[in-house]
């Protein structure tokens, strides 16, 4: 059986977003919203980073591809009843597409699933969008998805911020010392 390489992997990752509509920018102005109440000097080009550093995790990747395809066959109708039904309307009992995303978001800690049920809960951005029913799309995994890309990039960012204030105050130790 043929491996598919990673970078094959990702760039399928990132064009299924990109054919449905969603930018990194787009998930980096979520990210940027989310931890600028902790970081004064972040900026958008910071967010943008840490969404394509999340990009290249392979749980991320697996779960926007598996999700993605799922919400265009409901599109296309090729899904077995009642499945077809249930994912077209994003039935409210429906939680696989919750699963997936939040599993994808398992990889950055409990500040990444923290962000992740806030973002569900409250549709902030492009989710939201997403979520919004509009003519014959189906986004019943995407917004979950673009969700759990958020909570991971806004949890790099916070581990990182953590990392570079442990390295001061250490390096501030050793020259007063």
């Amino acid at each position: 059986m043929k491996r598919v390489h990673s970078q094959l992997v990702t760039e399928a990752a990132k064009s299924a977003l990109v054919e449905r509509g969603v930018s990194i920018e787009a998930i980096a102005e979520i990210v940027y919203e989310m931890q600028i109440p902790y970081n004064k000097n972040l900026t958008l080009f910071d967010c943008i980073e840490s969404v394509e550093k999340v990009l290249l995790k392979r749980e991320l990747q697996h779960a926007i591809l598996v999700g993605v395809e799922l919400d265009k066959l409901a599109e296309q109708k090729k899904l077995s009843e009642p499945l077809q039904s249930i994912v077209e309307s994003d039935e409210g009992l429906f939680g696989v597409d919750e699963t997936i995303a939040f599993g994808a978001a398992l990889g950055y800690g409990s500040i990444a699933v923290t962000t992740f049920g806030h973002l569900d809960k409250n549709k902030i951005g492009i989710i939201k969008d997403l979520d919004t029913k509009r003519g014959d799309k189906v986004h019943t995994f995407l917004d979950d998805l673009v969700g759990a890309i958020a909570a991971t990039a806004a949890a790099r960012i916070a581990h990182r911020i953590r990392d570079i204030e442990e390295a001061q105050e250490t390096e501030a130790e050793v020259v007063n010392s």
